[in-house]
């Protein structure tokens, strides 16, 4: 279980295929704080640490984890937001993030705004995955506040402080992000779908 508000930003260092996992080294600077079998959140992915190194760990996605993110698209250099899982007694600021990205979604608005951005997703309505008005959204592991929500698009702003600690600065028209909806959310769609 996490909350969408990332602790800092990892470099991948390498990426390997084996059959059909893929085994992502990346550096960080919370490496000596972690240990083998430890949750972490990648751009909202959640990814059991296998290895570590004196500057650097080691986690490994299999197909599923794969063919449901952004992760096939991640290249040596990129950064990637992380956050460990949350402790039993933590504060809660931001929502309850489990995790488990629901689908990917495209950049298709990014646009700098008096002191802030504005940045539009699109995503495959087909999934029956809703935003709500106000309500929260994850957005490559970060928990932010869903505004202008459309059938298969939302919009969210970015102050400064997020905009310099996440990858959200590196993102462009066309980038390609995870989502995880808020589990409210989810539910609320299960029911219309079941109609």
């Amino acid at each position: 279980m996490f909350t969408g508000i990332i602790e800092t930003l990892g470099t991948i260092q390498e990426i390997k295929k084996d059959m059909n996992n893929i085994h992502v080294t990346i550096n960080a600077s919370i490496t000596g704080e972690l240990q083998i079998d430890q949750s972490v959140a990648h751009n909202g992915i959640c990814l059991t640490v296998v290895a570590i190194g004196d500057d650097f760990y080691t986690v490994t996605a299999i197909d599923e984890t794969i063919k449901k993110t952004n992760l096939a698209d991640w290249k040596v250099g990129n950064s990637v937001n992380l956050e460990r899982a949350m402790k039993l007694g933590d504060r809660l600021d931001g929502h309850i993030v489990q995790g488990h990205v629901d689908q990917t979604g495209t950049c298709i608005i990014a646009e700098q705004t008096d002191g802030s951005w504005l940045y539009t997703f699109e995503y495959d309505e087909k999934l029956n995955n809703i935003t709500i008005e106000k309500g929260s959204i994850t957005v490559n592991g970060v928990s932010l506040t869903v505004v202008n929500s459309q059938k298969n698009q939302f919009s969210v702003a970015i102050i400064p402080y997020t905009y310099e600690h996440t990858n959200f600065k590196n993102f462009v028209v066309g980038t390609k992000v995870n989502l995880e909806f808020d589990v409210i959310g989810k539910y609320i769609s299960r029911l219309y779908a079941n109609k």
